[in-house]
C-alpha cells in the first residue's frame, strides 16, 4: 500500500485544513481509493421520500453521477461517526436525524469503504454546503437503480436495497438474564438489572455483528428492548439506546405482547431468554430466541 497525498491544486472545500485522512491509498496492483484511513458513506432512508442522493460535481472521482453524501475517514473515527460527519458537510444532514440501522463494508484489504445506513427519524431538508455537489435529491426506492449510479454505489446498491426492508427487535428477558449469573443479584433486583442495563446501552451502540443476527450486511444497530419485572421495575431508566418496559404482572406475558407487536409490525423479532415456556410461546409467534449465554458472551467481548 502506497500513501498519495493530493495533487497541489486538487479542488477541496473551501473551509479549514486538510485532514491527515484526505489522501489517496494506491493498491499494489495500481487501484487508488479515496481515504488513507478508509472512506465511509450515508444511506439515510426516509419512510416517504426515498434515499438522499448526491449528484457529483464534475471535478470529483466518476464526476457527473450520483451517489451517497460521504468521504475519507478521519483517523480513528468510526465508520458511522464519518459517514454522518461527512454528511453534515456535504448535505447539512443533522445529527440527531438519522439513526443508524445496518453497516455494509467493502473492504480491498489496504482499504474498504463502509455504507452506514440509518433511518430518517427527524424529516429534514439537504443543503449543498460544499463544492463537491451539484443537487441533492431524494430518490424513490424503485428509482435509484435508474439514475446514472457511481460504479461502486450502483454495485452494492442491489444488496443494499435488499435489506432496506429488514428492522431487527432483540427483545430481553431480563429476570432471567439477570438471574443467569450467582452474582448476589437476590439482594438487590434493581441494582443487578441497572448494571445489566448499562452494559446493554454500551454493546446497543457497538452494534451487533451481522452473523449472531441471521442477517446479511456487516454490523446491525437493533431495536432493544428490556423488559424489567418486579423489584427490578426500580431499576435506572436512562440507558441510552434500549427501551424500558416494566412489566404490570408477569414478565413472560409483557414479553410475548411486546415481541407479538413487533411482529405485527414487520421486524425480525429475537427474544434473549432461556425459559423453555416463554421460549415455545415467542416461537409459536414467528420469532427467534436465544439463550442467556448468548447475550452474557456478547456483553462480554464488548
Amino acid at each position: 500500500m502506497t500513501i498519495l497525498p493530493p495533487e497541489p491544486g486538487e479542488p477541496r472545500r473551501p473551509h479549514g485544513p486538510r485532514d491527515p485522512g484526505d489522501a489517496w491509498v494506491q493498491a499494489p496492483s495500481g487501484e487508488r481509493y479515496w481515504g488513507r484511513f478508509g472512506a465511509a458513506g450515508l444511506l439515510a432512508l426516509d419512510p416517504d421520500r426515498g434515499v438522499l442522493l448526491q449528484h457529483r460535481v464534475g471535478w470529483s472521482h466518476f464526476g457527473g453521477t450520483w451517489a451517497l453524501p460521504g468521504g475519507a475517514r478521519h483517523e480513528g473515527e468510526d465508520a458511522a461517526a464519518g459517514a454522518i460527519r461527512e454528511a453534515r458537510e456535504e448535505a447539512g444532514v443533522p445529527h440527531a436525524a438519522v439513526r443508524s440501522r445496518f453497516e455494509s463494508v467493502f473492504d480491498v484489504g489496504v482499504w474498504s469503504y463502509t455504507t452506514v445506513v440509518a433511518d430518517v427519524v427527524e424529516p429534514f431538508t439537504p443543503v449543498i454546503s460544499d463544492p463537491e455537489s451539484l443537487e441533492l435529491a431524494w430518490v424513490a426506492i424503485d428509482g435509484v437503480a435508474a439514475m446514472p449510479l457511481h460504479p461502486g454505489f450502483a454495485a452494492s446498491w442491489p444488496a443494499l436495497r435488499a435489506l432496506l426492508s429488514t428492522h431487527p427487535a432483540v427483545v430481553v428477558d431480563m429476570a432471567n438474564v439477570v438471574g443467569s449469573v450467582p452474582d448476589g443479584w437476590w439482594r438487590d433486583r434493581a441494582g443487578a438489572a441497572s448494571r445489566l442495563l448499562a452494559r446493554l446501552s454500551h454493546l446497543a451502540m457497538r452494534g451487533l455483528p451481522a452473523s449472531d443476527l441471521g442477517l446479511g450486511g456487516d454490523v446491525w444497530f437493533p431495536r432493544w428492548i428490556a423488559v424489567v419485572e418486579g423489584q427490578a421495575r426500580a431499576a435506572a431508566t436512562d440507558a441510552t439506546g434500549v427501551e424500558i418496559v416494566a412489566a404490570p404482572g408477569e414478565g413472560d406475558d409483557t414479553i410475548v405482547s411486546v415481541a407479538a407487536d413487533l411482529r405485527s409490525r414487520g421486524h425480525e423479532v429475537v427474544v434473549v431468554t432461556s425459559d423453555r415456556g416463554l421460549t415455545q410461546r415467542v416461537s409459536e409467534l414467528g420469532g427467534r430466541v436465544q439463550g442467556s449465554r448468548w447475550l452474557r458472551g456478547l456483553l462480554d467481548s464488548a
